[in-house]
């Protein structure tokens, strides 16, 4: 199949936009809880009523302060209740919100708020602010910072000067915005280059949460469905999840701070999550790893293949081609339920019935995993460029490897080279002052999406690659880094592996070490810590990563696997320019800053 696509189910009204996603909540179940805020370690509920009351204030005070329809408001914050409040405060003023990664420096700041043409800024808090405060030295003017948290907040005294701006003028601004208007610009992190500014219109959001809506309603319709958001709020995949949530009334909790997590998945109690891959990685990896601390590696390493077969037998039973588990694998998954994956489940909350899994690539044997120990996992497929999701597995549809079906009013089209292209509700209406870009990303109104991939008999997308990362061997062979790259992380000591090979005789890796799975492993294998550069010449570090690379071996054939690696010095990490916010590699920058060590390998000194 070359083309794929899923019919719209739901439209937004004429002259409507995101705001009218909270009105009408607000005027049909104002009791109803949108929100939940933690303060003193405890969750308050945020009803529809409460929260409107809320974002009506603060949009008053933004139009006292000389906010008009139109006009770009740059946020700078980790994930927390009062960025939704800008949000969508920002949007009943009518103006346009520029999300910036909390972790940005005074650069990278420089160049979106240059771009973007921000009128003002929202800071977390002071040292944000004075984050902001530094970039701004370059601008033409210095823009007028509000701080969201701590002494002084400038949420507080806009709300404040709120006041004097009457309803009805709030009301103008308001509805002075369509579902053509641009809600937001958003800057892709740019694993290459600067970062484009993508124009999401109000439309690209709306649209595809009423959509969403019906398409998951097995998960978004749910009695009592909440679920809570940690990955940043600046990256628009999480963005389009709390519209979407909000269309479907779901509640919403935020935590910001990654070292709660654990504790606040416990309080909170998800019904369903939003993950990236990297977190099941490193959860599978410690348990492995607490199990062989406690010497239960054995028990464990069954659980896990139970868990994948079983796993594996439903989705072949799904697809037609199988008879489902067999009476002994369902009696041994019921006994490792008791000893092992109730506790895993119990580390996500001991609710969740799904997750979503996005943003990246996720091994399908994690996958196969935590679908089999009860924790259903639907990836799906999307990009800055498509507001987020362009593709879904559904609760009833998943098939495991792939990343399901086109949304509602999406079409997925493959190009002769296999470059993955996409038209729809979701997609940019193209990129901010950048004509360039433009020319180059869009063909028969198709998206080009530089991912290659294809689609089956029943329009489920599979992605195969990236264009520019496919590798070609100086013996012809092509070969895709990332199913080599996904197993390599599954290991503890793993946090980054980067498979090169382009015009060389053979393939090979370049291994980023994780600090904690390493200080984990030398207490296990009774070792005095090592930092990262005296591990990468430790042998019995060496011997593990080879156990690592001969495992990610078995999944190519042997012409794709990697023959050598070389173990890095450092951290690949976004403060050492290697890693983007959303934790996507920047190979060619690996590449390029490790070329001696790349050298080696290939036998030059």
């Amino acid at each position: 199949m070359r083309e794929a696509a899923t019919e719209l189910l739901a439209r937004m009204p004429e002259g409507t936009n995101i705001t009218d996603l909270l009105v009408s909540r607000q005027r049909r179940e104002p009791g109803r809880a949108l929100y939940a805020v933690k303060r003193n370690g405890a969750w308050t509920d945020v009803s529809a009523a409460e929260l409107h009351g809320q974002v009506s204030a603060l949009a008053k005070g933004l139009i006292n302060a000389g906010v008009e329809p139109g006009d770009r408001i740059a946020v700078m914050s980790k994930t927390r209740y009062e960025w939704t409040l800008v949000d969508l405060a920002s949007w009943y003023a009518g103006a346009v919100v520029v999300p910036i990664y909390e972790t940005s420096s005074p650069h990278q700041v420089q160049w979106i708020l240059a771009d973007s043409g921000a009128k003002l800024v929202f800071a977390e808090d002071a040292a944000r602010a004075g984050t902001v405060q530094r970039s701004m030295q370059e601008l033409p003017e210095p823009l007028p910072v509000w701080t969201m948290t701590g002494p002084g907040s400038g949420l507080l005294e806009l709300q404040a000067k709120g006041a004097d701006v009457t309803d009805d003028e709030l009301e103008q601004a308001r509805t002075s915005r369509t579902l053509e208007d641009p809600a937001s610009l958003v800057y892709t992190s740019g694993t290459t280059g600067r970062p484009k500014g993508c124009i999401i219109t109000h439309g690209n959001f709306a649209e595809l949460a009423v959509n969403t809506t019906e398409f998951l309603a097995e998960i978004l319709k749910e009695p009592g469905a909440k679920s809570l958001m940690f990955l940043p709020l600046a990256h628009v995949l999480a963005r389009a999840v709390q519209v979407i949530c909000l269309a479907a009334g779901v509640k919403m909790g935020h935590t910001g701070n990654m070292g709660e997590l654990i504790e606040d998945l416990g309080t909170y109690n998800p019904t369903f999550l939003l993950v990236v891959p990297r977190v099941f990685e490193k959860v599978y990896a410690t348990a492995r790893q607490k199990a062989e601390d406690g010497g239960k590696v054995r028990i464990f390493d069954a659980a896990a293949a139970t868990a994948i077969a079983w796993s594996k037998a439903v989705d072949a039973e799904s697809r037609g081609e199988g008879v489902g588990p067999s009476l002994l694998l369902k009696a041994k998954r019921v006994v490792f339920n008791k000893l092992v994956y109730a506790r895993l489940r119990a580390a996500f909350g001991g609710q969740v019935g799904f997750t979503v899994s996005g943003a990246s690539a996720l091994s399908p044997e994690l996958a196969h995993f935590f679908t089999g120990i009860g924790i259903p996992v639907l990836e799906g497929y999307g990009l800055t460029e498509s507001t987020a999701p362009a593709t879904v597995n559904l609760p009833n549809r998943n098939k495991i490897g792939t990343v399901g079906l086109p949304l509602p009013g999406t079409t997925v089209r493959i190009a002769d080279d296999g470059e993955v292209l996409i038209k729809g509700i979701g997609i940019t209406r193209g990129y901010h002052h950048n004509d360039e870009a433009n020319a180059a990303g869009f063909a028969d109104g198709f998206f080009r999406t530089g991912d290659l991939g294809r689609l089956d008999d029943d329009g489920f997308l599979t992605i195969t690659g990236r264009k520019k990362d496919l590798l070609v061997t100086a013996g012809g062979k092509n070969v895709a880094p990332g199913p080599l790259e996904d197993a390599l992380r599954e290991h503890l000591l793993v946090a980054q592996g980067v498979v090169i090979g382009e015009g060389r005789p053979f393939v090979a890796a370049l291994l980023g070490l994780d600090p904690e799975g390493l200080a984990r492993w030398c207490r296990t294998h009774g070792k005095l810590q090592l930092d990262i550069g005296a591990a990468a010449t430790d042998p019995d570090v060496l011997a593990e990563l080879q156990r690592a690379v001969d495992h990610a071996n078995r999944l190519v054939s042997r012409a794709e696997q990697i023959r050598k690696f070389s173990v890095l010095r450092q951290e690949l990490t976004e403060a050492s320019g290697h890693m983007t916010p959303s934790l996507k590699l920047k190979r060619n920058q690996v590449i390029e800053d490790f070329a001696t060590e790349v050298e080696r390998l290939y036998g030059k000194p």
